[in-house]
């Protein structure tokens, strides 16, 4: 199944990523509540993904309303985007997805209340749908990267999990499978949460594309003696300059790809692009819980007490960006004129 859809009956399914690789677990809520809370404890995420379900919250949000008026439907769902809004900094795309939500319930011809939550409902959907066909297009401009018999290095999960289906970074490896070419993952662990070993290796070996899952601090090594050909990565927030905003550690694979004269591509859709905000140091940087450094898996491996700093992302600067692989090309420097032709496209 995707990772998130719309049931018929009016409520929200999606598969519960903590559980994984052990369980394969499906939820469902029927509350727009219950929907920030799971973005918020990471039921759900990536950045794509996140804002697929701010659209299916908003969409429940409007059939929870009661409202009777158009006037006061939209007070309704603006309180349910400060709720969802406050679930994770970072992820651009959970803005963009209340925002377009926003749009659509402003612009609505319907007649009435119900049709105006009629219409909120396919406004989710087609956001969801847009989602699958614009990592279909990012996965065909990046497996033209990819030479037969590349070693491809990949941190975090940027799979179908981190989408509605399909994913950016693994997109462009699923392509290059799918297309024939004998490639090769390395799969970095991606401490604290593990996503990596976690999710990527689930969706890799799913599908028999060939992976080896590398400790974080291997990767260096790999590029030091020739291991690595070539690196994809996905986004969170992309600042107008080629700044990216990706998961923690991040940054220092792009530092070792440039010292080592490995091409460095994130993989970035372009409602994950903030034109907004002029370079990475304007992109606001989520903290999360010390216990997922110090309790991994519910195994306590810290001494009680211990102060901890738990940074879920880190800014690679656009120095160290080969290119950036989006639904309607691949931007290179300068980035701050490509990457908005790629947005305006």
């Amino acid at each position: 199944m995707r990772t998130i859809e719309w049931d018929p009956k009016g409520t929200v399914k999606m598969i519960d990523q903590r559980k994984l690789p052990l369980e394969f677990v499906v939820v469902e809520f029927d509350d727009y509540r219950d929907v920030a809370r799971a973005i918020r404890d990471m039921y759900i995420r990536g950045a794509p993904a996140i804002g697929a379900a701010a659209a299916y919250a908003m969409a429940l949000a409007a059939g929870q309303s009661g409202a009777t008026t158009s006037e006061s439907l939209l007070a309704d769902l603006r309180t349910a985007a400060d709720v969802l809004g406050a679930t994770r900094p970072t992820a651009v795309n959970l803005f963009w997805a209340l925002n377009r939500m926003l749009r659509a319930a402003q612009g609505s011809q319907a007649p009435d209340v119900k049709g105006m939550v009629a219409d909120l409902i396919e406004e989710a959907k087609q956001i969801a749908e847009e989602d699958i066909e614009i990592n279909r297009r990012m996965g065909a401009y990046g497996a033209a990267l990819v030479e037969d018999g590349d070693n491809i290095l990949t941190h975090c999960n940027a799979g179908a999990l981190a989408t509605v289906d399909y994913g950016t970074a693994l997109a462009v490896i699923r392509t290059a499978h799918e297309q024939a070419k004998r490639i090769h993952v390395w799969v970095d662990e991606t401490r604290p949460r593990l996503q990596g070993a976690r999710l990527t290796a689930w969706e890799l070996m799913n599908e028999g594309i060939p992976m080896t899952l590398i400790a974080d601090n291997v990767a260096g090594h790999l590029m030091r003696t020739g291991k690595v050909d070539i690196i994809f990565v996905g986004s969170d927030r992309t600042a107008a300059n080629g700044d990216v905003a990706n998961k923690i550690g991040t940054y220092k694979l792009a530092v070792l790809a440039k010292e080592n004269g490995i091409p460095f591509y994130p993989v970035v859709p372009t409602s994950t692009i903030d034109l907004s905000v002029p370079t990475g140091d304007d992109i606001p940087i989520e903290e999360r819980s010390a216990r997922e450094v110090t309790h991994p898996g519910g195994c306590q491996v810290a001494p009680d007490g211990v102060q901890v700093l738990n940074v879920a992302f880190d800014v690679t600067p656009h120095r160290y960006v080969t290119g950036i692989v989006t639904e309607n090309g691949i931007a290179y420097p300068p980035f701050t004129r490509s990457l908005r032709q790629m947005v305006e496209a």
